[in-house]
């Protein structure tokens, strides 16, 4: 309990911080001179990973050049631990217990349920360009970072894809996935618990958010109402709840909502594009089989979509590494099912459900 308390005594200085720091970025101008630039742009790129899945050892090795300190002025490899687990957990279990736990030496911790859009009745929905600088400010993160985002031991990759998808969205240049903590853990590499360090506030830009990547509930509406229609665009659902959820079997964690699936999506459960043991991501020829054997259609738009646009963030990284699909045709659905299954209206069966053995699982 002294560990959790000190957390949050460290969170209420650093948001107090972090605000007084965007008022004063959105108030005059704090860029760096060219010459600046051009050296943040060198450290930066010495700093890159060639892809966005990176190994343990990789990181490893990155720490020890480029240890996240809070004095230096050059950009640096922060890791970020995204750990989250579903309200129904039936150890009880959260992120912030797991990070106290157990982390990557000087890791920072993303509170899923804390960085959100807190005006809307849905959970996990994208906080605004302002919310999430803000977040950004209050860990230290500063935009010429390279930010490594990682999951818990416990579940191998489960929500670090949302939070580094969340980063991309708002145009952060250089944000990776780890490979995962599961595999850092096993491998002996260095890890700390306990009560985390006081980090220094940044100054992080108010960034602008890329809407092109998100679809909202109409823009759902409108593909589930045109499916089959002929002339119809022909936008694929990839849905990452388990099966039995997505055939209505199975209940939905959250009490009151009804299961079941939209019309014409693809189930895809977010595990099984994972490794069974590792809970690491399949590789990309895999990934690539799993797709096609499903019906996905590569040459047409693609719309990732879960219970609350975490583990359909799991799917869209699997699309990413495969290279599968146009990205430019990707998006997340950021409502998903917790939405859906609400805003929908009876009276147009937009919730489908199928009578499907179990054994046919």
């Amino acid at each position: 309990m002294a560990s959790l308390a000190a957390l949050r005594s460290s969170r209420a200085s650093l948001t107090q911080c972090g605000s007084r720091q965007l008022f004063q970025s959105s108030t005059h101008s704090s860029s760096p001179s060219p010459l600046a630039r051009k050296s943040i742009t060198v450290f930066a790129l010495r700093r890159s990973f060639s892809n966005y899945l990176v190994t343990p050892k990789e990181l490893a090795d990155a720490l020890k050049k480029s240890p996240p300190s809070p004095i230096s002025s050059e950009p640096r490899v922060i890791p970020l631990c995204a750990s989250w687990f579903m309200p129904n957990d039936p150890q009880g279990r959260t992120g912030i217990q797991v990070f106290l736990e157990k982390r990557i030496p000087k890791a920072r911790f993303f509170d899923l349920d804390k960085v959100i859009d807190k005006r809307s009745p849905y959970p996990h929905m994208l906080p605004s360009p302002m919310q999430f600088a803000e977040a950004m400010s209050e860990i230290g993160i500063r935009r010429e970072d390279t930010v490594v985002v990682y999951d818990s031991k416990e579940l191998g990759i489960f929500s670090a894809p949302r939070v580094a998808w969340t980063m991309k969205i708002f145009g952060h240049p250089r944000v990776h996935i780890l490979n995962n903590f599961r595999l850092w853990v096993e491998e002996g590499l260095p890890t700390e618990k306990g009560n985390v360090y006081t980090v220094e506030c940044g100054m992080y830009p108010i960034p602008e958010m890329e809407e092109a990547k998100v679809a909202g509930f109409e823009e759902m509406r409108e593909v589930a109402l045109d499916y089959n229609k002929e002339g119809a665009e022909g936008v694929q659902i990839l849905d990452a709840r388990s099966y039995g959820r997505w055939t209505g079997r199975d209940p939905e964690p959250r009490e009151g909502l009804s299961s079941g699936h939209m019309p014409g999506s693809i189930s895809i459960p977010f595990d099984a594009v994972l490794d069974p043991e590792t809970k690491a991501f399949l590789p990309a020829e895999k990934l690539r089989e799993i797709f096609a054997e499903k019906g996905v259609d590569p040459a047409k738009p693609i719309i990732s979509s879960c219970g609350t646009g975490v583990t359909a963030c799991v799917v869209e990284t699997a699309l990413n590494i495969a290279q599968y699909g146009s990205p430019e045709n990707r998006k997340v659905y950021d409502g998903s099912w917790t939405e859906w299954a609400q805003r929908v209206k009876p009276t147009e069966s937009l919730i489908v459900k199928e009578d499907v053995p179990a054994k046919e699982e």
